[in-house]
C-alpha cells in the first residue's frame, strides 16, 4: 500500500484536502477523529488526562471540556507536552491498526497535524503538506472561528513554523486561493502520482523514465530531498550500514540529470538480495534488466563490482538506489568520485561540460544507457588518474557507515 502522511498548520485546508482525497479513493485515517475516540468517558485516555489535569478538564456530563483544556495547554508548552506524551501513543496505536487492515492496493493518507512536530515523516512514503501564507491563516481563523488575532497567533505558535513544515514536504499543497483551486490541485496529484505510485508498489515496479537524458541547472533542494529519502531507506533494515547521497545531485552547483542517487551499504550481496522486498515496500522495487555497475579499469575483476540496483516506484521523483558491499571497489568509487568533485570545483566545471555535450549527443534516444556508456572513457581516463592521485595526496579515505 501507498502510506501518505498529510500535515499543514491550523487554518491551512487541510480537513478539505484529506476529504477531498478520500473522495478520490483513499482511506483515511484521522488523527483528530482518533484523537477524539482515544479520551471519550469511560476510555484509560480520558482517566489518564483527568489525573494529569484534574477534574475541571470535565463538563458537567464528564466528557473532556476541550475549551478549558485548550486555555491551559496553548498558554503553558510543558503542560502541552504532559498532553501530547498521553495522546499520541494511544493515537498511533489505534492508526497503526486501522494500517493493517488496508489492503495491499491502497493509498492511505494519514491525516496527523503535529506530523511535523512528532517526527514522523520518514514513515511515509511522501508527506503532503498543505500550505498558505500565515496572513490568511489567520484571516481565516478570525473569519470562520470566532478567534481574536491574538488567539490565532496563539495557536499557529503552539504548532511547527511554516518553514519547517515545508522542510519536510514532499509534496506542497497551495492552498491560498479558492476552494476549487485547490480540490484542482488535489485531484491533478492523485491522477497523476499518488495512484500510479501505488499501482506501481502493489506490482512491485519501478516507474517508467522519461526518455534520453536532459541536463538541468544544479537545484538547491536536492540534497533535502535525497535527505527525506535517506531518513525513510534507513528504516527499512537493520542490516543496512550506511545510506549516503552520491552521484552528481550530491555535488553542490553540479549541473544534472533530475535523479537523486543513494548508494546503500551492506556485509554482502545475500545481504542485498535478502532486503529487496523490504526496499520494493518502502518504494524501491529491483530495477529489472540493469547488470553494470560504475566505470572501472580494464583488467578489474567484474565479480568485486557487482552491486544491486533499485529505482524509486514513485512517477514524481526520480531516484535510484545503489546497494553494494561495504569497503568494495565500487562503493569506494562512489564516494571518491562525490568527495573529488566537491572539493576540485575544476574538475566538477570539466564533468559538467562533457555532461551537456554527451547529452546533446544522445538526446534523441529512448532511455539514458547510451548517454550513460558514453561517460566511461572520461570517468576511465580523465577522473579516474586525477582523483585517485587527489585521494593519495590529501589522505581521503571512505568513512564506514557511509
Amino acid at each position: 500500500m501507498l502510506k501518505i502522511g498529510l500535515t499543514g498548520g491550523i487554518a491551512s485546508g487541510k480537513s478539505l484536502v484529506a476529504s477531498t482525497l478520500k473522495e478520490l479513493g483513499a482511506v483515511l485515517i484521522d488523527a483528530d477523529v482518533i484523537a477524539r475516540e482515544v479520551v471519550e468517558p469511560g476510555t484509560p485516555g480520558l482517566a489518564r488526562v483527568v489525573e494529569a489535569f484534574g477534574p475541571g478538564v470535565l463538563d458537567v456530563g464528564g466528557r473532556l471540556d476541550r475549551p478549558a483544556l485548550g486555555a491551559i495547554v496553548f498558554k503553558e508548552p510543558a503542560r502541552r507536552e504532559v498532553l501530547n506524551g498521553i495522546i499520541h501513543p494511544l493515537v498511533r496505536e489505534r492508526a497503526a491498526a486501522m494500517l493493517s487492515a488496508a489492503a495491499s492496493g491502497d493509498v492511505v493518507v494519514q491525516d496527523i497535524p503535529l506530523l511535523v512536530e512528532t517526527g514522523q515523516g520518514s514513515s511515509f512514503h511522501l508527506v503532503l503538506v498543505v500550505d498558505a501564507p500565515d496572513a490568511v491563516r489567520v484571516r481565516r481563523m478570525v473569519e470562520y472561528r470566532g478567534m481574536t488575532p491574538d488567539e490565532a497567533a496563539s495557536r499557529m505558535a503552539a504548532q511547527s513554523t511554516r518553514a519547517e513544515r515545508l522542510a519536510a514536504a514532499d509534496v506542497v499543497l497551495d492552498n491560498s486561493g479558492g476552494v476549487e483551486e485547490i480540490r484542482a490541485r488535489v485531484q491533478e496529484l492523485w491522477e497523476q502520482r499518488l495512484l500510479p505510485f501505488a499501482r506501481n508498489l502493489a506490482a512491485s515496479r519501478t516507474a517508467p523514465g522519461s526518455g534520453g537524458p536532459l541536463i538541468v541547472p544544479a537545484d538547491p533542494d536536492w540534497p533535502a530531498q535525497a535527505g527525506r529519502l535517506i531518513e525513510r531507506l534507513g528504516k527499512v533494515s537493520p542490516e543496512m550500514l550506511g545510506v549516503e547521497h552520491i552521484g552528481s545531485t550530491s555535488v553542490p552547483g553540479l549541473d544534472a540529470k533530475d535523479v537523486i542517487d543513494l548508494q546503500v551499504a551492506v556485509s554482502s550481496l545475500a545481504v542485498a538480495d535478502r532486503m529487496a522486498g523490504e526496499l520494493a515496500g518502502a518504494g524501491f522495487p529491483v530495477k529489472a534488466g540493469i547488470v553494470r555497475d560504475t566505470p572501472k579499469p580494464p583488467d578489474a575483476d567484474p565479480s568485486a563490482w557487482q552491486k544491486r540496483f533499485h529505482s524509486n516506484a514513485d512517477p514524481g521523483r526520480a531516484a535510484n538506489v545503489h546497494v553494494r558491499v561495504q569497503g568494495s571497489p565500487g562503493w569506494r568509487y562512489a564516494l571518491l568520485l562525490r568527495d573529488w568533485l566537491r572539493a576540485n570545483p575544476e574538475a566538477a566545471a570539466l564533468y559538467a561540460a562533457e555532461k551537456h555535450r554527451l547529452a546533446a549527443l544522445h538526446a534523441g534516444d529512448g532511455g539514458t544507457l547510451g548517454y550513460a556508456e558514453a561517460k566511461e572513457p572520461w570517468f576511465t581516463e580523465v577522473a579516474w588518474p586525477e582523483m585517485e592521485s587527489w585521494a593519495r595526496q590529501s589522505g581521503w579515505q571512505p568513512k564506514r557507515g557511509q
